[in-house]
């Protein structure tokens, strides 16, 4: 957190006039910073000591912006801090911005702190973090982006997930530079606007961006009338409220306009000179120092590269390894339910041969007693015939009884050969039901014999520190990066790049198909004038840098129409 014993000259009390320092707080777009400065210090000490702490060295794009009665305004690097027109408050708080912005942000960011300044974002997707509800609390989208459309919170997060899965393992650098490609191609994008009048008094809006001066309608922000690119420029000034600048074509006259305050035109004037400053900057030789940068840029990507092929084939081996611990933990689930089924099969099998075997025996006494039964009636037959001859009376009794004898003593002797024959049969079930137990006690053997299940050698290092006590092998893996590597480095840093294209197109791709799924959930009755504005500039297939180089004729004809409007 920065503090600061802001004084100065007709805003000190005896104590802030003996203090030798005094304390200013930074607010970034990360965290605030907290220094303490001497009174003597100037605003190119002070910028500079916050880019050392943050460790940027592509200050050219940066600034320390205050506002003053409700105007906005940049710290002076030539000029004391104290003796500027800052805020009289204590401490003295200035925001860290970008004061200027890249045309191309993939070729002119080299440090991955100027980027990440540019754009927050953090993370990578995993489902069991990243779970519904996750982004209740992020401000992903204006409210009235939000508003705009027949989107709930719900829908909305759930499109953004699909998304936002669909590029995991990409990293946070890669994410942040396709957010930057998308943005710097949009309208308003880097444009600083401020209020003027020409000559006829007439109301315009004055844009300053990497490209240029551009004249917009007030209505209109997103397409200019006129544009004036910097390397057309010789000379920038004003004189009060007046603003003259003077094309580079000598034909064509003083470009003048007027503010609303001097202060604008101050401020007008130093985001000017710091554009066309970059401008011309960027179409020449880099200097050393960029040069210094991009080498080192170029060798922290190809360590990074590294350093994440080392990590995406660690963690490809431990889902390897969780994958084969899945398995076998599933194999040992399914041995364990062949050895239960088997274990009840043969509990079944003993249950049946038991069953069987006293069915046997009952068969058996059963057969006993109608053998004896049929050998008793075969003596009761003997006895009548020695007494039929008594009596013709008793003899024909006798003949019944003997005949009834007869027959019963036939059914008993049936009944006894059938009972025999399922003695028999019981006897073959018994020996097949013993068949089945031997059968499945030797199952049970083989499945008892199996569960000393096979594993494959693997890494100790791949897996993870919870996997159940397995053999394996232990190979030690090393990285080396020798000279001899470097041919095959930029064989792999220019497939990566090719794919990296490739990733990009398709997120483009992705956002044009979301953008026309919930195009019809749009509550037309919502858009502002300038969504209406930037739709019909999509659908005629406009975009900035066509807008552009539409406005520019010669500059004379340029000067002209401005005066005209």
């Amino acid at each position: 957190m920065a503090r600061v014993l802001a004084s100065k000259m007709g805003f000190t009390s005896l104590r802030r006039t003996q203090a030798r320092t005094f304390r200013v707080r930074i607010v970034t777009a990360d965290a605030d910073l907290e220094f303490g400065c001497e009174v003597k210090c100037k605003g190119r000490d002070l910028f500079d000591l916050v880019c050392r702490t943050l460790g940027l060295r592509e200050t050219w794009f940066f600034g320390l912006q205050y506002t003053i009665k409700d105007t906005m305004a940049w710290l002076k690097m030539d000029k004391r801090v104290l003796d500027q027109d800052v805020p009289k408050e204590e401490p003295l708080v200035l925001n860290f911005l970008a004061k200027f912005y890249p045309e191309n942000a993939e070729e002119e960011l080299v440090q991955d702190i100027t980027q990440h300044l540019f754009f927050l974002q953090y993370g990578d997707y995993h489902p069991n973090v990243h779970k519904p509800g996750f982004l209740a609390q992020e401000e992903l989208l204006p409210k009235r982006v939000i508003n705009l459309y027949q989107m709930t919170a719900e829908m909305w997060e759930e499109r953004i997930t699909v998304c936002y899965a669909e590029h995991r393992g990409r990293t946070r650098d890669e994410a942040e530079i396709e957010y930057l490609k998308i943005a710097q191609d949009l309208e308003m994008y880097g444009v600083n606007y401020f209020f003027i009048r020409n000559k006829k008094g007439t109301d315009l809006l004055l844009g300053v961006d990497a490209l240029g001066l551009h004249i917009y309608d007030p209505d209109n922000k997103l397409t200019p009338k006129i544009s004036f690119p910097w390397n057309e420029i010789r000379n920038i000034s004003y004189s009060d409220r007046e603003f003259a600048i003077k094309p580079l074509d000598k034909k064509a006259d003083v470009f003048k306009f007027n503010s609303s305050k001097l202060r604008v035109n101050k401020l007008i004037l130093q985001l000017c000179i710091g554009n066309h400053d970059l401008f011309m900057r960027r179409r020449k030789v880099d200097s050393l120092e960029v040069q210094q940068m991009k080498a080192q840029a170029r060798e922290e990507k190809a360590r990074k590269q590294m350093e994440r092929q080392r990590l995406d084939r660690e963690k490809r081996l431990r889902e390897e390894a969780e994958r084969a611990r899945d398995e076998l933990e599933r194999r040992l689930i399914q041995l364990q339910d062949e050895a239960l089924m088997a274990n009840e099969a043969l509990l079944r099998s003993e249950e049946t041969a038991d069953l069987l075997a006293e069915k046997a025996q009952i068969a058996e006494e059963e057969a006993k007693l109608l053998a004896q039964k049929a050998a008793e009636a075969e003596q009761e037959i003997q006895r009548i015939k020695v007494t039929a001859i008594r009596s013709e009376e008793e003899k024909r009794l006798i003949e019944q009884k003997k005949l009834e004898a007869e027959m019963l003593a036939l059914k008993m002797a049936e009944e006894s050969e059938r009972r025999a024959k399922e003695a028999e049969q019981l006897k073959q079930d018994l020996q097949e039901a013993r068949e089945s137990e031997r059968r499945a006690k030797h199952k049970l053997l083989e499945i008892t014999s199996k569960s000393a299940y096979p594993v494959r050698s693997l890494s100790p290092g791949s897996l993870p520190p919870d996997l159940p006590n397995l053999s394996f092998s232990t190979e030690c893996l090393s990285f080396d990066f020798k000279d001899t590597d470097m041919k095959r480095l930029s064989m792999e840093i220019e497939k990566e790049k090719v794919e990296y294209m490739e990733k990009s197109k398709h997120l483009q791709e992705q956002l044009n198909e979301l953008k026309t799924e919930i195009e019809s959930l749009k509550l037309k009755e919502r858009e502002t004038h300038l969504d209406i504005l930037h739709n019909e500039n999509t659908e005629r297939g406009t975009s900035k840098q066509s807008n552009f180089k539409k406005t520019l004729q010669s500059a004379k004809s340029r000067v002209a129409f401005f005066e005209e409007l």
